[in-house]
């Protein structure tokens, strides 16, 4: 599964890559601000997932929104880059599970089929679309990051590591059915057990503006044993990153 995240990366950077060069003589206007804005777009995978913790590709997907303030380390080719914004976080279960509504006796709460909640209990359901939704507020205060034309950052070869902090501030499951002919979303707001802390490291690898990026979350997405099982699962994802907006 990583290889095929990593593939199809590397894929799209190449692609952008040979279109930036076709442009490179074209001088890009840009507003004069201190910092720039990075747009991530990744793929999620969980590592050690519970039973029945089945996910799709395509639906476990995470936008990242970010602002970074870089200061240059004196004349070399260095700068460290600390930033922070919001990440938009899905993972969609392809076996009509949910997290249960109620937490368990062991005091966790289950994956369930979504035919078991109580809303859905009477009459004929289809289920489209089973998600489990979670939107945080990160900080990265650890960046540093190598430009081969710091300059010009746009114009050169760049790698960047750094640390990630960020703090839970919405999740919910979001379940689009069909109930006796009539289509709705169901929504259950609620931590359901998620770690409401969660810390890792990223790395970031790119030409110009565009990169691939790696993240990864040394906390357990669920806190404690709160989680499906009691397993507590970690989490990365891998994606292309625009920056310098």
């Amino acid at each position: 599964m990583i290889k095929k995240y990593s593939l199809a990366c590397v894929l799209v950077l190449i692609a952008l890559a040979a279109l930036h060069a076709q442009d490179k003589k074209k001088k890009a206007y840009r507003p004069d601000i201190p910092g720039y804005f990075m747009l991530d777009l990744g793929f999620n995978n969980g590592q050690s997932r519970p039973a029945n913790f089945n996910q799709g590709f395509w639906g476990s997907r995470t936008l990242d929104v970010y602002y970074h303030y870089p200061i240059q380390l004196g004349k070399s080719k260095f700068s460290y880059n600390p930033g922070g914004g919001f990440a938009f976080e899905r993972f969609k279960f392809t076996n009509n599970y949910t997290l249960s509504e109620i937490i368990g006796s062991d005091q966790s709460y289950d994956l369930v089929q979504v035919t078991q909640l109580p809303f859905f209990a009477s009459g004929s359901v289809s289920v489209q679309k089973s998600m489990l939704v979670a939107n945080y507020f990160d900080l990265m205060p650890v960046e540093f990051r190598f430009d081969t034309n710091p300059k010009n950052p746009s114009s050169g070869f760049n790698v960047a590591v750094g640390g990630r902090v960020g703090f839970l501030l919405e999740s919910h499951t979001k379940i689009k059915y069909t109930q006796n002919g009539v289509s709705g979303v169901y929504k259950d707001k609620q931590t359901h057990g998620l770690n409401q802390l969660r810390y890792g490291f990223y790395t970031r690898l790119g030409i110009g503006n565009f990169n691939v990026f790696w993240q990864y979350n040394l906390s357990p997405y669920f806190s404690g044993n709160s989680g499906p099982s009691q397993t507590g699962m970690n989490t990365m994802t891998i994606g292309i990153s625009l920056n310098g907006l």
